[in-house]
């Protein structure tokens, strides 16, 4: 992600999102630690203040958590077993290390030319067979909310068959509506893949 004032929104309201995201139970995220192997490795893409890359590591996993904002860096970072690194979408990272890639929420942020390319580099890094799990809003076009964050709004199938064009195998799809930072109740899609 590299919209200068969406990671702006998101430092200055780090402590606000993570009161907004601390305490929810996240049933996808309690069927993607299930799903990997134990003692796995797991990247959090765009990690935030870091919960789900913390109930990776209580798991017994290895976890990278990797966020382009440096707020959000050090609040993963006072998890235990965490590695916390500020680095951007398409920052390093070694090809086959993952069992399985995190994606909730985050790519909404990143534009949509650069999604291929994302998701490719996504799939180099994750192992044969490995797990990857997105979370995004749904929706057409690329609009600012009311607080200034930038998304890139996907329909259904044209998020599948990004996916599906990046080498990776659909096998769930899950959809919900909450109501997010800046107030508003959005829908959104979870998809799990494997590569």
């Amino acid at each position: 992600m590299t919209d200068n004032e969406t990671l702006a929104v998101y430092a200055a309201k780090s402590n606000d999102y993570a009161n907004l995201t601390g305490n929810a139970a996240d049933t996808h995220l309690t069927a993607f630690i299930a799903a990997l192997p134990e003692g796995g490795r797991a990247l959090d893409l765009g990690c935030g203040p870091g919960f789900s890359a913390a109930a990776m590591a209580a798991a017994g996993m290895s976890v990278l958590a990797t966020d382009a904002v440096a707020e959000m860096v050090a609040l993963a970072a006072q998890h235990p077993g965490v590695e916390a690194v500020e680095q951007t979408f398409d920052g390093p990272l070694e090809a086959e290390s993952f069992d399985g890639i995190w994606a909730n929420f985050s790519l909404l942020h990143a534009p949509r030319e650069d999604m291929p390319r994302l998701l490719a580099h996504l799939r180099k890094a994750l192992k044969l067979g490995g797990l990857f799990h997105i979370g995004m809003k749904l929706g057409t076009g690329m609009h600012r909310d009311s607080i200034g964050r930038l998304y890139t709004y996907y329909g259904e199938e044209e998020l599948v068959g990004l996916l599906t064009d990046a080498g990776l195998t659909v096998t769930e799809r899950s959809h919900g509506n909450d109501i997010g930072l800046d107030g508003s109740r959005a829908d959104w899609i979870c998809l799990r893949a494997h590569g």
